[in-house]
């Protein structure tokens, strides 16, 4: 953070509004300023801002305060290493208290759950520090654990000159004795290492914080192979020398996005995790924000919310869309031999066939599903709405899906099948969960199965052939595991 840079009916708006929650930011009470990334302890995530504390969530989609965090200051990050969480934060420096004299602070705890017997954070470390004079600001935190040979690393630093590097010891939180600082970056902030197939990626956020609507926040990236850098970006600009890709900007009525955070949920699913420094449709609070992670050509990039409407759901697989079990029911059409074609004849367009005409034709009980050439048809338009009283996720809530002007819903069964009931009742097996993954397309997984105990996190929509779905492991690796959604 930089504050020295910076100077119808009521059906009708229900709708809206869920649609604003379900494409924006969090539910619940999601205000925070300079997010750390996301922990897990003990089935709840956390997350720490600016000024101690932070929020807590049950499933990872609905936030409340609750986090706790001594020692105040800015820009938190924390870290889970062995079975301790390492959480790292500024003290000042940022130009709070009008100065850039900073100090780099951290401290363990066993758990961070503040209800927990165990809850006791130890006494912070200073690990760095700017004298307000240097080209240097010590404040925003980032921490790496180098999945290859188990260093840990630290990025810190504001617009006040260059972002650095330094590394500490994993085991005691201190500053490796005799490490010396490495200019990285500059014309950035609140920087997060990452590191992903080979590449190290720094990325930074760029802009003017802390003037609500109008931030100008957003977040870049350059990679590098050796973690000391230099990070360039796509066009082989340095870092040090101002250059970065775009991961994030502006969207959605959420204005200035920055703090980038990275949870992995499972191989080919991540998300990204920052705060929006004005959700316009929050009163332009400062709020948490949670999308999908993609990557496209070795570069990370914000994927998309999922948004409530009506699609065809088609397989990756072959290009077939997930339809109902009934009979074809063939359109009227008055045809013409092509070469014989009148063209002073008047065009008429042909309506789409509607859910009148077919209806009557469908069983009234369950109805089964496969995939098929996709027509436009009444049977394979599916209405996908979020159920706020169904709970959620990590980054989006459960959603019901229903054929377009009924309420037969999809549903898993116990026999690992899927199929649709006559109506939607709310039941577990009929809320999905809808994932973005790292290629852009998207998996599609039932709450719970029936006679299955917990939440199900294994058990995904799958193309077992090119005109049958059913339920199988998730395997990023295979396409049959993969579906897409068109709206037209």
């Amino acid at each position: 953070m930089n504050p020295i840079r910076t100077t119808l009916t009521s059906m009708a708006c229900t709708a809206a509004l869920l649609t604003a929650l379900t494409a924006g930011a969090q539910t619940g009470q999601p205000y925070i300023h300079d997010p750390s990334t996301i922990a897990v302890c003990d089935g709840k995530y956390y997350t720490f801002g600016t000024g101690g504390g932070g929020l807590i969530s049950t499933d990872g989609w609905t936030w409340k305060n609750g986090a706790e965090r001594p020692g105040g200051g800015a820009a938190p990050d924390v870290l889970k290493i062995g079975d301790r969480y390492l959480v790292i934060y500024g003290a000042t420096g940022g130009g709070l208290g009008g100065g850039h004299n900073g100090r780099i602070l951290t401290m363990w705890n066993k758990t961070l759950d503040p209800a927990s017997p165990d809850f006791h954070f130890t006494e912070a470390i200073e690990v760095a520090s700017s004298d307000g004079q240097e080209d240097n600001d010590a404040i925003d935190p980032g921490l790496l654990l180098d999945p290859n040979d188990g260093r840990l690393w630290v990025s810190y630093g504001t617009y006040f000159g260059n972002i650095r590097l330094i590394e500490l010891d994993p085991q005691t939180g201190r500053r490796v004795e005799g490490n010396e600082a490495l200019d990285i970056a500059i014309d950035c902030e609140a920087t997060d290492l990452i590191y992903r197939d080979g590449w190290y990626y720094l990325l930074g956020t760029h802009g003017t914080c802390c003037d609500g609507v109008n931030s100008t926040y957003n977040i870049v990236a350059g990679r590098s192979r050796r973690v000391t850098g230099p990070y360039l970006d796509n066009v082989g600009r340095d870092m040090l020398a101002g250059g970065g890709k775009m991961v994030i900007a502006a969207g959605d009525r959420l204005v200035g996005p920055g703090h980038f955070g990275r949870t992995i949920i499972d191989k080919g699913v991540e998300v990204m995790s920052c705060h929006y420094e004005a959700d316009l449709d929050q009163g332009g609070r400062s709020v948490l924000g949670l999308r999908p992670l993609l990557w496209k050509n070795g570069w990370p990039v914000a994927g998309d919310r999922f948004k409530e409407g009506t699609y065809e759901i088609e397989s990756e697989r072959r290009g077939y869309a997930l339809e109902l079990a009934v009979d074809f029911v063939r359109m009227a059409q008055e045809r013409q031999a092509w070469w014989r074609i009148d063209p002073a004849t008047p065009v008429v367009p042909i309506a789409n066939q509607t859910l009148e005409e077919v209806a009557g034709t469908w069983p009234t009980g369950d109805i089964g599903v496969r995939t098929g050439d996709y027509m436009f048809r009444p049977h394979q338009r599916w209405t996908i709405s979020a159920v706020p009283e169904g709970g959620g996720y990590l980054g989006g809530p459960y959603y019901k899906i229903t054929i377009e002007g009924t309420d037969r819903a999809l549903a898993a069964t116990a026999d690992r099948e899927v199929s649709t009931v006559a109506a939607f009742t709310g039941a577990p097996e009929q809320l999905w969960r809808i994932e973005q993954l790292t290629d852009g397309t998207y998996r599609i997984m039932p709450k719970t199965i029936p006679g299955m105990e917990g939440l199900n996190t294994r058990y995904v929509l799958y193309s077992i052939s090119d005109s049958n779905p059913t339920l199988a492991e998730y395997d990023f690796d295979s396409d049959n595991s993969k579906w897409n959604f068109r709206n037209h």
